[in-house]
């Protein structure tokens, strides 16, 4: 008979803080990603929320490669007909730069409750600036 295994959960939050500036979209969003979902933890458990609550700082300075600052698009819709607006990456650096990071990052999260909840646990700043001194994040480079 198999036995469901059940980690011990501690009550503490880790807070992580990650520098995106110059950093390659791709790279840096899978790494947020699998921190988010706890897979960088010695008690992976794939049903479980991870208490681990990640902060992004300078989400304008991402850096693309290749042609994709002009070729890649990003949609959007309000729901009314004929409004479907789009935008490539460069416009909307520009107007919206934490929105490039949150969208990659849930797109890599399960698509359902876990992954919601999970993608609450991700914070974006456009700036250096963050209000999340007083949870001691652990900086990773």
């Amino acid at each position: 008979m198999n036995k469901t295994y059940i980690p011990k959960t501690s009550p503490e939050h880790t807070w992580y803080l990650i520098d995106a500036k110059n950093q390659t979209l791709g790279r840096i969003c899978t790494k947020i990603a699998s921190m988010l979902k706890g897979k960088t933890n010695t008690n992976y458990t794939p049903h479980f929320i991870n208490k681990s609550y990640i902060i992004v700082i300078n989400a304008e300075h991402i850096q693309v490669s290749g042609q994709k600052k002009s070729q890649k698009i990003y949609y959007r819709h309000t729901g009314k007909p004929g409004s479907l607006k789009r935008e490539n990456f460069g416009q909307l650096q520009k107007r919206i730069p934490n929105r490039i990071i949150e969208k990659a990052v849930k797109g890599m999260l399960p698509k359902n409750i876990l992954g919601r909840t999970l993608f609450t646990h991700l914070k974006v700043y456009t700036s250096a600036f963050h209000p999340h001194d007083a949870q001691n994040p652990i900086i990773l480079s």
